[in-house]
């Protein structure tokens, strides 16, 4: 394999982790303004116990997938096989 592709690939990886990096923090923000918006979605929220359940899980994800956005944004620029594995 030649030295252009794997480079290309290299910066594939990078920008696919940014947008999941990106994602997983749109998704925490939303999951965090739905849980404690006294406001907007608090009234809704409170009559139902399962949408409260979901913003909090929404809360989970989002920042879990930040998290492994992260890691793989650091592991493709190094090159690193565990963090990518991660």
């Amino acid at each position: 394999v030649s030295m252009g592709v794997l480079t290309c690939m290299k910066y594939l990886m990078f920008i696919f982790n940014v947008l999941v990096f990106a994602g997983g923090t749109c998704l925490a923000g939303m999951g965090l303004w739905v849980a404690v918006d006294p406001a907007g979605f608090q009234d809704i929220v409170a009559t139902r116990a399962v949408l409260s359940a979901g913003a909090w899980l929404l809360l989970a994800v989002g920042i879990t997938l930040s998290l492994l956005g992260f890691l793989g944004c650091c592991g493709a620029l190094r090159r690193s096989r565990p963090l990518l594995l991660l």
